[in-house]
C-alpha cells in the first residue's frame, strides 16, 4: 500500500520506470476500508502499515533519518522516523476523502490565497510550484475558497499514467488534468491554459533525468534540483506562487500559497530567470521544511549528486 519513491537519479531502478505492484489494489481497499468504517476507524490501521513500512524498507527509514538530522539539527531518533513516516501514510489514507468530495472532515487553514486570487483575477492564470510535501491534493479544498480555481497538473506522461491510474482506484470520477511534459506542444498547451485563467501546477523537487538538475544548498548541504520545471516557468512568465498543504496532526491541515517571483522585475537574461525562481523556490522549500518537519516524503538519498551523463 505504502511505497517509498525510488531514487529517480538511478537509471535502471528510477521510480520513473518501477512497476507499483499491489499499489492500485491497496489504494482499492484502503478505499472501501476509509468510506465504509470512516476516517476514525480506518485510521486505527495506519500504525501497523508505518511499523511495517519502518522495519520492512530500511532504506526510507535510513532515508528519513539522514533528512531529519539536517532539517531537526540533531540526531533524530525512530520516533521521530515514526511520525515523519505517519504524516506520510496519513496524507495517503486523507487522499481518499479529499477525491471523494469529503472536504468536511478536515479542518482547513489557507494563507495566501486572496494574493492568488488576485492574480488571477488581474493577469489571468498563474503557476504553482509544489513538492512532495504534505498534500497537494489539499488544492481541490481550496475551491470552497476560490470557485473559479481549475488546476492543470503538467508532469511526464509515465508519472501522468501512474496518477490516472492511482485516482481510478481511488474514485473514478476525479480525475486530473493533466498536461505531458514530454509532448512537444506542452508549452503551448500551458500557456492556453493560463490564458484563459487555469493554475498550472508542478511538483519541482524531483528530476526524472541526472543530467537536468544543478546543487544548490538545502538544509545546509547542495542538493541536486532539476532544472526543468524552472525552465518551464521562466518561459511562461507569470506568476509564480509556492504551494503546500501542511498536514498539522489529527484532522488538520494548511495550505500556503507564497508569491515567488514576478515576472516584470525577473532578470531578463533567461538563465538568470531560471536561477531565480530556483533558489526562491528552494529557499521557500526549505522553510517550510524547518517549520513542519515531518511533511517532506522524498524517501531516499535526496543530497546524493548524480554523475554527469557523457
Amino acid at each position: 500500500m505504502l511505497h517509498p519513491p525510488k531514487n529517480p537519479r538511478e537509471p535502471d531502478t528510477g521510480w520513473t520506470r518501477q512497476e507499483e505492484r499491489g499499489t492500485n489494489f491497496g489504494l482499492v481497499v484502503m478505499r472501501w476500508l476509509s468510506l465504509s468504517f470512516g476516517r476514525s476507524v480506518s485510521r486505527a490501521v495506519l500504525p501497523f502499515v508505518v511499523g511495517y513500512f519502518i522495519l520492512a524498507i530500511p532504506s526510507a527509514r535510513h532515508a528519513s533519518r539522514a533528512y531529519l538530522r539536517r532539517c531537526l539539527n540533531r540526531d533524530p531518533d525512530l520516533v521521530d522516523v515514526y511520525r515523519h513516516i505517519y504524516a506520510f501514510a496519513t496524507t495517503i489514507h486523507d487522499r481518499v476523502y479529499i477525491l471523494n468530495g469529503r472536504q468536511d472532515l478536515f479542518d482547513i487553514t489557507i494563507t495566501g490565497a486572496e494574493a492568488l486570487r488576485a492574480d488571477i483575477a488581474n493577469q489571468g492564470g498563474v503557476l504553482l510550484l509544489g513538492a512532495h510535501f504534505g498534500s497537494f491534493e489539499m488544492t481541490r479544498a481550496v475551491s470552497r475558497h476560490i470557485p473559479e480555481l481549475r488546476v492543470y497538473m503538467a508532469m511526464y506522461s509515465d508519472n501522468a499514467q501512474k496518477i490516472r491510474s492511482a485516482l481510478a482506484a481511488i474514485n473514478p470520477s476525479a480525475m486530473q488534468n493533466i498536461i505531458d511534459l514530454a509532448g512537444i506542444d506542452s508549452l503551448l498547451a500551458a500557456h492556453l491554459h493560463l490564458s484563459e485563467g487555469a493554475v498550472v501546477g508542478m511538483l519541482a523537487d524531483r528530476t526524472i533525468r541526472s543530467d537536468d538538475c544543478v546543487p544548490i544548498g538545502f538544509l545546509g548541504e547542495p542538493a541536486p534540483f532539476p532544472t526543468g520545471p524552472f525552465r518551464f516557468a521562466a518561459l511562461l512568465r507569470r506568476p509564480i506562487y509556492f504551494m503546500v498543504g501542511s498536514y498539522r496532526g489529527k484532522n488538520r491541515y494548511t495550505i500556503h500559497f507564497e508569491r515567488l517571483t514576478d515576472p516584470s522585475l525577473a532578470p531578463q537574461d533567461r538563465e538568470a530567470r531560471v536561477a531565480q525562481i530556483r533558489r526562491d523556490y528552494v529557499a521557500a522549500l526549505e522553510r517550510h521544511c524547518r517549520s513542519a518537519p515531518y511533511n517532506w516524503f522524498n524517501f531516499y538519498d535526496f543530497w546524493k549528486i548524480p554523475a554527469r551523463n557523457s
